[in-house]
């Protein structure tokens, strides 16, 4: 068993396994020199060979427990025949949707285009350098895809102004993305993904009384999925309000903090396994910051089951030495 299912499976608290989202990122010169060759995002993101290489990188540099597979959340609407674009500076820019021809979708349609990110799955479980480290696969939430597919860019400036105007659109793409979203994690932990991870990248756009139509029922549909399929699942609900509420409803078997987050009331109030939860800027300044800021988060977390991790993704400017610096002190604590 890996540390990380130890941690898990067992609670085991006298371990502290380390992964890092974004770890295959630009932060490496490795990274930055494939994805300059590779200037389309998505055709990256389905070229097998290649996302396997960018996946393994940051293992073959760092004492890492997890390999997160290199893909990106906007492979379901990319599936679902939605035009996606990365663009340099802006980030991905989404067409129209089309919901009389995603209505008609199959299963089939979709794992035709998407099926590199199985293939990819597959080269990451068996090479030798992910021997004894969990595989993680991953989905956007519901409602950040919807969010997406919606707003059609990212919404940093704020949602549409009709966004919420059509209702009945809103909970036909809900179930569509809940129906390709089970299809999705089913071939991904067919293919060897050990755990799951859902992104809710834009939970804490949403006021409290919105939460269960958008965030609790269809998240909650998606971890009941998961875990009939004997898999973990891990949720981020990035800048979520409460913690706590949301694993009492949506019921994850391991719930990862943003930054935002106390870490001492989440380990006062959560039972369940806490990963993450460092300010990714901390890695931007010095190693005697750095150490500060790592033992508070093991020594909070010292007698609860805990995955140490950011509390989003690393950031483009990182040092790779400061992440070295990083993974050390977390394995030597």
């Amino acid at each position: 068993m890996s540390p990380i299912e130890e941690v898990i499976l067992n609670k085991n608290v006298n371990i502290n396994p380390i992964w890092i989202m974004r770890q295959a990122g630009r932060y490496l010169p490795e990274f930055r020199k494939i994805r300059k060759e590779n200037p389309d995002f998505i055709k990256l993101c389905l070229n097998e060979k290649l996302s396997t290489e960018l996946t393994l990188q940051p293992l073959i540099r760092y004492d890492l427990d997890a390999a997160i597979i290199f893909s990106d959340i906007l492979m379901l609407p990319y599936g679902l025949n939605q035009k996606v674009e990365f663009i340099k500076g802006t980030g991905p820019i989404l067409g129209n949707i089309d919901l009389e021809n995603i209505s008609k979708l199959t299963e089939s349609d979709f794992i035709k285009k998407v099926n590199p990110v199985y293939k990819l799955i597959n080269l990451v479980k068996n090479n030798k350098i992910t021997k004894n480290k969990t595989t993680i696969g991953f989905v956007g939430a519901p409602w950040t895809l919807l969010v997406y597919m919606l707003n059609q860019e990212s919404p940093k400036s704020g949602l549409k102004k009709d966004f919420f105007g059509d209702e009945n659109l809103i909970n036909n793409i809900l179930a569509i993305i809940e129906r390709f979203l089970k299809i999705h994690i089913k071939h991904q932990i067919n293919s060897g993904a050990q755990i799951i991870q859902i992104f809710d990248s834009w939970a804490g756009l949403l006021e409290e009384k919105d939460l269960p139509n958008y965030i609790y029922k269809p998240t909650s549909n998606l971890v009941e999925y998961i875990k009939s399929l004997n898999v973990p699942v891990i949720c981020f609900p990035r800048n979520i309000k409460n913690y706590k509420k949301y694993c009492d409803v949506v019921n994850p078997s391991v719930i990862c903090i943003d930054y935002n987050t106390d870490p001492k009331q989440i380990s006062r109030d959560i039972n369940i396994p806490v990963q993450g939860g460092m300010d990714p800027k901390i890695l931007l300044t010095d190693k005697e910051n750095l150490k500060k800021e790592v033992k508070k988060y093991l020594d909070i977390f010292n007698d609860h089951p805990y995955i140490f991790n950011l509390g989003h993704g690393i950031l483009p400017e990182t040092d790779p030495q400061m992440m070295d610096y990083l993974v050390k002190m977390v394995k030597d604590y």
